[in-house]
């Protein structure tokens, strides 16, 4: 991205109105889905709380939206369990589900068994980097469920950020929403949410590398415990 084009980026963020309902979320995807065409946006989700949230904002704007899931082939069953409830919600969102290039047994061959174990940036980076880098290969920009008060990793994201890892722009409309803001939101539209959520797990990734947690932390606890480890890659440069 040129340094005239970041710099138009940073002035557009800065006009965003953060003092409404959503705190600028649906005026960054409103813009968002008027300024980009449909087949050149999608939105990377997780599934989890801040998901949940962003799915109806979208849907709102735009009932169409291409989602892309990425389906590690880790995940929880309740993290299906949820996906199926959304697409019964909003039948007409076209999510998709994305799988890696190799299997899990092919992983296993390739590299061993339970790399996640020995090496997690390297099985984060097969089952989730390379995946996304695929689908936004044709794609301008993306939208990410990140939050400002997640983690001091996050803190400094913007509405819309330039994203030299997969050379896009990453728009994120829920940096200023508390965690609390998050679980108003979905208990106010009584909208289906993973029920780990209520059993100690505020993030919920690949199941042998996520935790319920006994405490209140940020929102990226029970992620990778004990190896130092916070982020799967991709919101990292």
């Amino acid at each position: 991205m040129t340094v005239p084009a970041l710099n138009e980026l940073q002035t557009k963020a800065q006009s965003f109105e953060i003092n409404n309902e959503t705190k600028g979320a649906r005026n960054v995807l409103e813009w968002a889905y008027s300024h980009y065409d449909s087949d050149k946006i999608v939105y990377a989700s997780s599934f989890g709380a801040e998901a949940i949230v962003l799915i109806d904002l979208i849907y709102q704007v735009n009932p169409y939206a291409h989602i892309v899931f990425l389906d590690t082939g880790l995940h929880f069953p309740e993290t299906y369990e949820v996906i199926d409830k959304i697409e019964a919600r909003f039948p007409t969102l076209q999510i998709e589900r994305k799988q890696p290039a190799l299997t899990l047994d092919e992983q296993a061959d390739q590299h061993g068994t339970a790399l996640w174990k020995r090496e997690p940036n390297s099985c984060c980076n097969i089952r989730k980097v390379i995946p996304l880098r695929e689908t936004l290969s044709a794609k301008e920009a993306w939208i990410s469920g990140l939050r400002r008060e997640q983690s001091p990793t996050r803190a400094a994201t913007e509405f819309l950020n330039e994203d030299t890892k997969f050379n896009n722009v990453k728009i994120c409309p829920l940096i200023h929403w508390t965690w609390d803001e998050v679980w108003e939101y979905i208990r106010e539209r009584d909208l289906p949410y993973n029920t780990l959520h209520d059993h100690g797990y505020p993030s919920i990734g690949c199941f042998p590398c996520t935790q319920a947690v006994l405490e209140d932390g940020d929102s990226r606890a029970g992620r990778w415990t004990g190896t130092g480890k916070t982020e799967c890659g991709l919101h990292t440069r």
